[in-house]
């Protein structure tokens, strides 16, 4: 069973950064996609992100673009989401899933897999 571990989130001002990680173990990797979707307190879960571990390919929410960026480093079967330019509209639980191929994918239903979920809280 593939699992996955997301870490990084935590309290930060308006206008601050974190960087999230997210730690897969448990399969190979090469040919899966990941993404990151977030879900604030009354809201509807959101797609954030999503990149591919092979080729790097990345696509982000409207919402983020321009301040989030997707990254991986194969070799440590982890990827990343640096959050600069933080709004307290980020404030939401982030979570990381994988799906097992190549392809974009905005929808969670595509997923496989999921991590348990990270805070991340942005102050006014």
């Amino acid at each position: 069973q593939v699992q996955l571990v997301e870490s990084g989130g935590g309290l930060v001002q308006a206008g601050g950064s974190l960087r999230l990680s997210c730690a897969a173990s448990g399969g190979t990797f090469s040919s899966y996609g990941t993404g990151w979707f977030r879900q604030a307190p009354g809201k509807e879960r959101e797609f954030v992100a999503t990149i591919t571990w092979g080729g790097g390919t990345t696509y982000y929410a409207d919402s983020v673009k321009g301040r989030f960026t997707n990254s991986r480093n194969n070799a440590k079967n982890t990827v990343y989401l640096q959050m600069n330019s933080l709004k307290p509209e980020d404030t939401a639980v982030y979570y990381c899933a994988a799906r097992r191929n190549p392809y974009i994918a905005t929808m969670g239903d595509f997923y496989d897999y999921w991590g348990q979920g990270t805070q991340v809280t942005v102050s006014s």
